[in-house]
């Protein structure tokens, strides 16, 4: 019970997070925008990583066949519904985290904004392929000094 909790909430949660950082990307009114980059892109981060945290502690040793060694023994890490619903906030976290990185790239070498349109909706659905999708954007920009250029 205490796993689908924190796997909705989280869920939830990190929706919130993911519509902070779109509408934080895209406002003009920089108040507002860093406000809502603070909340999705730091905060709600965070705060998700204290649920993970707890699922952690809580849910330690529940799956002890399990291991890192090969993919049948992560497979029986998974069968216990804490690591699961850890496992799931830590994709969630760090395609958060991700996301606001691609943002304060983009906003730090000054390039358009609308890279991040199609980037940020498949870092959301699809974590790597945005994040891929960014890096082929910042490759063919030779004049950018994103950190794909960093000396």
């Amino acid at each position: 019970m205490m796993a689908q909790l924190a796997f909705e909430l989280g869920s939830t949660i990190a929706l919130l997070g993911w519509l902070s950082l779109i509408l934080g990307a895209t406002l003009s009114s920089q108040r507002i925008s860093d406000g809502l980059l603070l909340c999705g892109g730091r905060v709600i981060p965070f705060l998700l990583s204290l649920i993970y945290l707890f699922l952690l502690v809580k849910y330690w040793g529940s799956a002890p066949e399990g291991n890192y060694s090969s993919l049948v023994g992560v497979g029986l890490l998974f069968e216990s519904q804490g690591n699961l619903a850890a496992g799931w906030l830590h994709f969630l976290i760090f395609d958060l985290f991700i996301g606001r990185w691609m943002i304060d790239d983009l906003k730090r070498s000054g390039k358009a904004r609308w890279r991040l349109l199609p980037c940020l909706p498949l870092t959301f659905m699809y974590g790597p392929v945005g994040l891929v999708l960014y890096f082929v954007f910042q490759l063919f920009d030779k004049s950018n000094d994103s950190v794909l250029y960093a000396r």
